[in-house]
């Protein structure tokens, strides 16, 4: 994965346009779009650091049919934005019936978009300007370059200034994606005209989740699924500490599950319990109904297929963990490739930056999570703010802000905002943070039984669920109603 070069230093904070454009369409999952680049503030909100950098976003302007088309704009999450181009078909389909635009702009610090290039992590000075208040501001400045030059089809703003109110702006987004996609509409209602936000925990904070509630979500996928299954994970936990209290043990379970690296004391037997963590919650986030390469390669309904071979949770330590591993090989060897277990970096995806997501927690998404190994299938693990608050100031030097989101974005009082809508699937673990009822008129909630992380934004599929093929008609006619909206202002305006 390349990066961008190290920012420019001395330009004016106010963001000069630079664009250098990838001419040839290159496919993502079966979409074309063209690869282009902003040159945007580091520092929005100050006047003391006049670095810039270059924010890649992708384009597809081929359902474009006048220069007052709609933009549909996704915001980019934690990570490489071509992955979440390849994942988000429902804003290709629906681009096509609206004559849209299409724009996927990469977040700040995530894949090429490097405000320092390969040092932009190098220390907190640097690494301070990764925050999604900063990201929303590159994406103003996105919309306002989009909207300057006209039709997306041309590349040089040389024809001058055009109407800034020509373009409604729809945003879209999953998972923090969405968080974004909704923010970006409460924070800037005069750019965004209107947002769907899939499965966007924006309530899983302090004060306004409880921290258990993540897992228990997560719990009833698999208790739900088979009740037997979600009593053989539960046993599995004592099943490891009793199995690794010798070294015999260790060097069976190494070998039973063919461990890239053979456990040897507390430490890797507690990483591979975090391995196994991380597996079982993104296994229900992406627990689809058909096969699909989100967080990995993996079958239709996954979960089912993992829950198979756990069919009686009373066996002994070892039969048990048996079966446990047959169900992990779901997730982590599906393809039959992988020729051992790593624990590090288990459960983990590549386009996804970890290192990223891991400051930006200790920062402004400070999200308590807990289980009680009772309501829940996983070990018992209290959520001690001390604890995360010493390691933040360990690897980072910062300390974490527990009411920032709240103050920045409102936390649960929306009762100002309008056109969100807010999706969730009662099967995904992060709709214990999302907003699960109408706040107004035009902030709505919509339940998806039957659908995992943000399903419904992805491409149509045979195998949809009934409540997913609904929810995706529903955004549709809120999408019409808010660029009918648009137009009629427009129409009083001295645009």
């Amino acid at each position: 994965m390349s990066r961008s070069s190290a920012a420019c230093c001395g330009l004016p904070l106010l963001a000069i346009v630079s664009v250098v454009v990838l001419l040839a369409p290159r496919p993502a999952g079966g979409y074309s779009y063209r690869t282009e680049y902003i040159t945007v503030p580091v520092d929005h909100f100050s006047f003391t650091n006049n670095d810039t950098f270059r924010m890649r976003y992708l384009i597809n302007d081929t359902y474009w049919k006048s220069k007052n088309g709609p933009i549909f704009f996704y915001t980019g999450n934690e990570g490489d934005i071509e992955m979440f181009c390849n994942n988000t078909g429902f804003m290709w389909e629906t681009a096509k019936e609206f004559d849209a635009t299409v724009v996927f702009a990469e977040h700040r610090y995530y894949g090429e978009s490097m405000p320092y290039g390969p040092n932009s992590y190098d220390n907190k000075s640097r690494l301070g300007y990764l925050t999604s208040q900063q990201a929303l501001a590159d994406y103003v400045d996105l919309i306002s370059h989009l909207k300057r030059r006209g039709s997306p089809r041309h590349t040089s703003e040389a024809a001058g200034p055009q109407p800034r109110c020509g373009n409604p702006v729809i945003a879209f987004g999953g998972s923090y994606g969405g968080m974004l996609a909704a923010w970006f509409r409460i924070k800037y209602p005069a750019v965004v005209e209107g947002a769907i936000a899939s499965s966007a925990p924006i309530w899983q904070f302090t004060g306004m989740t409880p921290c258990n509630a993540f897992y228990w979500v997560t719990s009833s996928a698999y208790v739900n699924t088979s009740a037997e299954c979600g009593l053989t994970i539960k046993a599995s936990w004592k099943a490891i500490d009793n199995v690794t209290k010798s070294s015999e043990g260790k060097s069976w379970l190494s070998n039973e599950w063919k461990l890239c690296s053979p456990l040897s004391d507390a430490n890797s037997v507690s990483s591979l319990k975090n391995c196994m963590s991380n597996v079982f919650v993104n296994m229900a986030m992406a627990n689809y109904p058909y096969p699909a390469n989100f967080l990995a390669p993996l079958p239709g309904y996954p979960i089912k297929e993992l829950c198979k071979p756990m069919m009686n949770h009373r066996e002994n330590d070892r039969t048990l963990l048996g079966s446990v591993f047959k169900g992990l090989n779901v997730y982590f060897n599906y393809t039959g490739t992988s020729p051992c277990l790593d624990v590090i970096g288990c459960g983990t995806t590549p386009a996804l930056s970890d290192q990223g997501w891991d400051y930006q927690s200790c920062t402004e998404m400070v999200m308590p999570m807990c289980s009680n190994g009772f309501t829940d299938i996983f070990e018992k693990s209290p959520w001690d703010f001390e604890k995360f608050a010493k390691y933040c100031h360990t690897t980072y030097g910062i300390q974490p802000v527990v009411d920032i989101i709240e103050k920045i974005y409102g936390g649960k009082n929306l009762n100002a905002a309008s056109n969100i809508i807010f999706s969730n699937g009662l099967l995904d673990p992060w709709s214990s943070g999302g907003v699960l009822q109408n706040i107004s008129k035009t902030v709505r909630a919509v339940i998806i039984p039957e659908s995992a992380h943000h399903l419904d934004l992805r491409a149509s599929n045979i195998n949809d669920p009934e409540s997913v093929i609904k929810a995706r008609k529903l955004y549709k006619n809120w999408i019409k109603k808010w660029l009918s909206g648009y137009r009629d202002q427009v129409k009083l305006s001295t645009c």
